[in-house]
């Protein structure tokens, strides 16, 4: 009995001392805590998900090193892609100069090319050009993009660029890069969508100017009145 009770409480202050073993802001050491619990996870999906979100706090909290190794640990493709995602938009967010974000993009570029699943390759540069055109390298975004070998999934890629661009009230790249689409179909798409976000944000010279180069008549009804609307609502909300 006693031998039992001094294997409980050495037990329990054990686990007690392991957690307290970081201080709460000590967030590397919080971080290691989580990859080792990560490994222990049985479950494929849980632990992606679990390595996925422990890689983009990594690149926020600017280990770029350490979210890149954290990123070789999942193993789905589409996860992956979506962790790209994630450590891309702490480089924008990061800000840290055109030479080192230039340097961490095609990091990330050559860690896409280790997915072996077209479709989550091809999402995962998709993620990449936005990430980039975020960050305001819109010349590495376009290049990106235009290495996309499928023809629709490049052409969502520029209006997903565009989208980027216009929300950060950049009219002259948002029209570069929807001028780089061959299909009209997508272009329009890019043309009401891009419309829409300068509407949005009280820019209707912009939304203007995007919407009557649509040249589906429905589309191009469609986003005018939009932009009639956000000018003007019709109905007085109650």
């Amino acid at each position: 009995m006693i031998r039992f009770m001094i294997l409980f409480f050495g037990l329990v202050f054990s686990q007690n001392t392991m957690a307290q073993s970081c201080a709460v802001d000590n967030r590397g050491c919080i971080r290691a805590m989580i990859e080792s619990s990560a490994a222990g996870i049985e479950n494929v999906a849980w632990r992606d998900q679990t390595y996925r979100e422990l890689a983009k706090t990594k690149a926020f909290d600017g280990d770029m090193a350490g979210a890149l190794r954290t990123l070789d640990s999942i193993e789905n493709p589409d996860t992956k892609a979506l962790t790209i995602r994630g450590i891309g938009m702490a480089v924008a967010d990061l800000n840290k100069g055109d030479a080192e974000s230039a340097e961490a993009f095609a990091q990330l570029r050559a860690k896409a090319e280790e997915i072996k699943h077209p479709p989550s390759y091809a999402i995962a540069l998709t993620y990449i050009a936005m990430a980039q055109a975020f960050a305001g390298d819109n010349d590495g975004a376009w290049k990106t993009a235009s290495e996309m070998e499928n023809d629709a999934l490049r052409h969502k890629a520029y209006g997903e660029t565009a989208e980027v661009q216009a929300g950060k009230g950049n009219f002259t790249a948002a029209i570069k890069s929807i001028g780089l689409i061959d299909s009209a179909a997508y272009r329009n798409k890019a043309y009401a969508v891009t419309s829409s976000i300068f509407a949005n944000a009280g820019d209707y010279a912009h939304a203007l100017d995007m919407a009557v180069r649509i040249d589906n008549a429905y589309k191009k009804s469609s986003a005018l009145q939009y932009v009639l609307d956000k000018q003007k609502p019709r109905e007085v909300e109650k």
